[in-house]
């Protein structure tokens, strides 16, 4: 046995990172995630700019989530200046919203954690052994990209998303289309529901704190309070009291801690605590799939996910029902009641809780930006896993050790070139 296991770079996620584990005869020493991207600077790039151009800048943060950045960019926007969105408004995003959350975990699920299973290395192999089940999550893939592009003007990086509104207006007929295609696409979900619940899942369990959005009518991805499953509660002005970025040498991407060494972020933490408003019928898949709260197995991040997906179908339905029912209508977003404010949005983006914080001034243009990303606030969680998995797993052959750890990673679904941030030289602990 080596005395350094290492994996440059992980495969089958977004973006770089490194695993290092250093042994000593065979028994587990120390190990580390790397994250060796370089720095993009967004927050900086915000600074200067007009209000009405951060949705627009921040959703190129990330391919994957741009919804996800756009619409809370929106709202920290929005709460900085005292804008009230309209009823469709809000139903809207969320349609988009549920849109992207599909897209992101059948992508997922399907192509980056099924391959682990199914005894091939990628996505392409898969086609060839499993074509049914590749075919299956190309055609979900394809509405959950449809949603997006017909409420938001096209699948990535939104462009009808305004401050206060929308630009473009969905029409009726294809918001019945869309429904119909949820409805006929249910089947594919229960199908996705037996497959990853046939699938043997590692046994591993280590008891951390979960943080999530919490809405008390609804299961949360856009707006709420900030809850974790240790009884803590936090408004969103009061984030930072919560992620208490820090800065470690081997990462450049920041840590973050709250009333442990580490939290974890993402679908587990969703459903852990916000389970009881779940759709009956996602319910019923998480039963299938073995989940109840208090889950503590961090591979089974990618089981809560085929839940969500389960979820967002079924709400997506009843978002599309409200819209038809009230009649989408071309409407002038809403203006400020103030000219300068600080504001903090948050959203539960497929990887996690994402917050943006923005301070504008009376001329309109962005003095500060802090921008928390859901892989950040994972980074030291996923650290602590291994710490806690490799002393089970030390006596495995390498590469078995290197998959469990690959596998452990991959569970998270972290977005790396989302996590690199500006770094404080002082900082570094």
């Amino acid at each position: 046995m080596s005395n350094r296991i290492e994996v440059h770079h992980v495969t089958r996620v977004e973006g770089h990172g490194n695993i290092v584990v250093e042994m000593d005869n065979g028994k587990f020493q120390d190990c580390r995630f790397e994250i060796v991207e370089t720095p993009r600077f967004f927050e900086a790039m915000l600074r200067g700019r007009h209000y009405s151009e951060a949705s627009h800048i921040t959703s190129r943060i990330c391919g994957i989530c741009a919804t996800g950045h756009a619409v809370t960019s929106l709202q920290a926007t929005e709460n900085a200046l005292g804008i009230e969105i309209s009823e469709q408004t809000k139903y809207l995003r969320k349609l988009t919203f549920h849109g992207e959350i599909l897209d992101s975990h059948i992508l997922h699920v399907y192509m980056l954690v099924a391959p682990d299973f199914l005894g091939v290395g990628s996505v392409i192999p898969l086609a060839q052994t499993h074509r049914s089940v590749v075919l299956r999550a190309l055609k979900m893939k394809k509405l959950a990209g449809d949603i997006c592009a017909v409420v938001s003007g096209r699948h990535t990086h939104p462009i009808a998303m305004t401050v206060g509104g929308f630009t473009h207006f969905a029409k009726p007929d294809e918001l019945a289309g869309l429904r119909d295609r949820l409805v006929d696409i249910r089947e594919d979900v229960d199908a996705t529901v037996e497959l990853f619940a046939s699938l043997p899942w590692p046994e591993f369990e280590r008891e951390t704190e979960y943080v999530s959005l919490h809405h008390p009518n609804e299961y949360a991805f856009v707006d709420g309070e900030i809850l974790t499953t240790d009884g803590a509660r936090f408004s969103l002005e009061n984030y930072r009291d919560v992620t208490n970025e820090f800065i470690v040498r081997h990462s450049s991407g920041k840590h973050t801690r709250n009333l442990r060494e580490a939290y974890m972020v993402g679908a587990l933490a969703r459903l852990n605590n916000n389970y009881d408003q779940l759709h009956p019928r996602a319910k019923s898949a998480a039963d299938t799939l073995g989940l109840k709260p208090l889950v503590v197995n961090p591979y089974l991040n990618s089981a809560a996910q085929v839940v969500e997906i389960v979820h967002c179908v079924e709400d997506a339905i009843d978002v599309i029902d409200h819209l038809l029912n009230i009649g989408v209508s071309p409407e002038q977003p809403a203006m400020p009641s103030r000219q300068s404010g600080n504001g903090v949005g948050a959203c539960e983006v497929p990887r996690g809780l994402l917050i943006h914080n923005y301070e504008i001034g009376e001329d309109g243009l962005l003095t500060g930006a802090n921008c928390i990303i859901p892989t950040n606030q994972n980074l030291a969680n996923i650290e602590m896993d291994m710490h806690s998995l490799m002393p089970i797993i030390e006596s495995k052959p390498y590469d078995a050790i290197k998959m469990d750890l690959e596998m452990l990673v991959r569970a998270y679904d972290p977005c790396i070139s989302c996590s690199v941030q500006v770094m404080d030289i002082e900082d570094i602990e």
